[in-house]
């Protein structure tokens, strides 16, 4: 008999990057196990510099069938739902949504919850360049974003890829990326700061963090989590996009 207390099975497209996969992987278990839940979880790798070949040309149905390449093999061990840890490929969104046999949880749906309920206008963003001058390619809905300097942008893309590279924060990268921050605020009337890449965890937490922002990755495990205790949504069909 199968267990009651196991979670629907999880399906992570792993690899962009690495600190990104296992930062999802340890928070998920854990909060799964807080709540007596056995975790199920299955993981492909993708790779970073392919996604980031689609992105770079605009070719988001490209980019949506390389990506559900992974999926189909993920439903084939016995996903029940699909995960991106990865703002820059939520780029096709859309059209993986489109195309998927399995629901996706989107980043943007919790994203966009989180600024609605509180008293936020202006942000700036942390990630990579493409999602740095598409504004999270246009999906927040009820804020305006301020772009950052040229030369700033290529410090963030450039901070970011590496960190997505090496899966290895520093000191430096945290002190940088702070002082930055705090520019855009006292310069631009910033109200927050959207870290809209996974890896960025790996340099900001709750504890070192001095400048009102919003995590991405973090408002997305909770949605998670939140789905995989629920076990009234149907196997198939794509998910829901608040």
């Amino acid at each position: 008999m199968p267990l009651t207390n196991q979670s629907r099975c999880l399906g992570l497209v792993g690899g962009l990057g690495v600190g990104a996969t296992v930062y999802y992987y340890e928070k998920i278990v854990r909060g799964l196990e807080t709540q007596g839940r056995v975790p199920d979880l299955v993981i492909a790798h993708a790779e970073t510099p392919r996604v980031f070949e689609f992105v770079q040309t605009a070719n988001r149905v490209g980019l949506a069938e390389y990506l559900n390449s992974y999926i189909r093999r993920l439903e084939s061990a016995g996903a029940e739902i699909a995960v991106i840890p990865a703002v820059t490929a939520h780029f096709c969104m859309r059209e993986l949504e489109g195309m998927c046999s399995l629901p996706v949880l989107s980043i943007f749906a919790p994203l966009n919850k989180a600024l609605a309920s509180r008293s936020v206008r202006r942000v700036t963003i942390f990630g990579t360049r493409f999602v740095l001058e598409s504004a999270l390619f246009g999906e927040l809905s009820t804020v305006e974003v301020v772009k950052p300097e040229p030369q700033e942008v290529d410090y963030i893309h450039n901070t970011y890829v590496e960190l997505a590279r090496t899966g290895i924060a520093s000191a430096e990268q945290h002190r940088g990326l702070t002082s930055m921050a705090h520019t855009l605020i006292d310069r631009d009337g910033v109200d927050a700061v959207i870290l809209a890449g996974t890896d960025l965890a790996l340099l900001f937490n709750e504890t070192n963090t001095d400048f009102p922002y919003f995590d991405c990755a973090a408002l997305h495990v909770q949605a998670i989590l939140q789905e995989l205790m629920n076990e009234g949504v149907p196997r198939h069909g794509p998910a829901s996009r608040a």
